[in-house]
Parts: C-alpha cells; sequence; structure tokens
C-alpha cells in the first residue's frame, strides 16, 4: 500500500476538471490527505470559492485514483476555511496556466495565507498591476467581460495581439 506521502502525490496529481494543464496540488485546493485507519484515507480539499460546481468532480476524481492505487475506503472532505486564495496557486501552477493560455492571477493580491504585500502597519499595500497577455507577453489589456467560461475567470483581449484570453481572477 502506498505511504502518506505517495497518496498525497496521488491525490495532488489529479487534474483541475475545469482547468486540466493544473493539478489540484498545483492549483492548491488539495488541503491535506491523512490516513484515518488501515486501508482508510481522508482527503480534505477547498474549492476555489463556495458553490463551486467542479468540487464534485474533483472529489470523484480523487477518490478513483487512490482506489486504483490500492486504497479501499476513500472519502473527501470539502472545507471551506481557511479559505482558499489565488495566493495558494504554486508557481508552477501559475506557469502551467500561462502556457494553457489561461493568465494567472497577480500574486500576493489574494486573502489567503500565502506571502502578501503588506505595509509595516500591516495592512495591504494597493497595487495596480497589469495584466499580462499569456500570448505575447504585452501588458496592454482590456477586460472584456468579469466572468468568462467559469466563474473565476474573467475574460480579456490583448490590445497588441489583439487576442482574447482568459484571466483567473484574484481572491
Amino acid at each position: 500500500a502506498p505511504d502518506l506521502q505517495e497518496l498525497r502525490a496521488l491525490a495532488g496529481s489529479v487534474p483541475d476538471p475545469e482547468l486540466p494543464a493544473v493539478t489540484l496540488a498545483e492549483l492548491g485546493v488539495l488541503r491535506d490527505v491523512r490516513e484515518t485507519a488501515p486501508g482508510r484515507v481522508t482527503v480534505t480539499l477547498t474549492p476555489t470559492y463556495t458553490g463551486c460546481p467542479a468540487i464534485e468532480t474533483m472529489a470523484a476524481d480523487v477518490e478513483r485514483v487512490l482506489r486504483e492505487h490500492g486504497v479501499p475506503e476513500v472519502s473527501v472532505r470539502t472545507v471551506l476555511s481557511p479559505p482558499w486564495s489565488t495566493d495558494d496557486i504554486s508557481d508552477e501552477g501559475r506557469r502551467k496556466l500561462a502556457e494553457f493560455g489561461v493568465a494567472p492571477p497577480r500574486c500576493g493580491t489574494g486573502t489567503g495565507t500565502g506571502s502578501r504585500t503588506r505595509t509595516r502597519a500591516g495592512g495591504p499595500v494597493p497595487l495596480s498591476l497589469a495584466i499580462r497577455c499569456p500570448h505575447c507577453g504585452s501588458t496592454e489589456t482590456t477586460l472584456l467581460s468579469r466572468f468568462s467560461s467559469t466563474a473565476c475567470k474573467a475574460l480579456r483581449r490583448c490590445e497588441s495581439c489583439q487576442e482574447p484570453f482568459d484571466h483567473f481572477k484574484e481572491v
């Protein structure tokens, strides 16, 4: 039977159903994997936003992968606190999003536990960061719609290459 590190790697390797270029670990939604008894594993996921319809598919995919690797009992829990943040996306996940044609969220602008730019007084530093086109790299982009194919993405157009692209919104 796989050890805990292997179980975490297996669960984390499941692709996101809406953005198959990134895994659940890279997206930061895989929070915990525990062996609660011999042959029984509990996996904790936090959706990208409350009510995300993909969470059910994520849970089913994690259960299937772990069962295929010899775990007879798998339960997947959804936990909303602490909430997921775009700061939870790994550097590799950000790279893969851009490679997939989705502008990754800007770093340090989410609300999660990741690193954020703060003033000495502890408050957020207001930043206006440009959204970079994943096709040509230009920062001359225009918001076309606050929502795209999923609620967690916005639709933008690059003014340099004229290509439309999704931007994973910061939360």
